[in-house]
């Protein structure tokens, strides 16, 4: 018979690694798409800039107001630099 602690330790460690065996298993079939010599190369190549391109966009939206920053601070030393 199992305890309260017991079952939903039990519970939890099922959901990770649940978790990790999706992940795994995500891994495994994008590295499969890329690596097979006769299927289509195309198709993961594209997934993977795909990927690429909406991290480039949600770090870009996080971090606009910082990035416009540095981006002026470089521009206004250069032109301090130039006068």
């Amino acid at each position: 018979m199992q305890s309260v602690n017991t079952a939903s330790t039990n519970f939890q460690e099922r959901r990770i690694n649940s978790m990790r065996k999706r992940l795994a298993n995500a891994l495994l079939r994008a590295k499969a798409a890329l690596m097979n010599p006769c299927g289509d190369q195309m198709t993961g190549w594209l997934i993977v800039v795909l990927i690429v391109v909406v991290v480039g966009a949600v770090f870009m939206t996080l971090y606009q107001g910082s990035i416009t920053q540095i981006w002026n601070s470089i521009v206004a030393k250069i032109t301090n630099l130039l006068n």
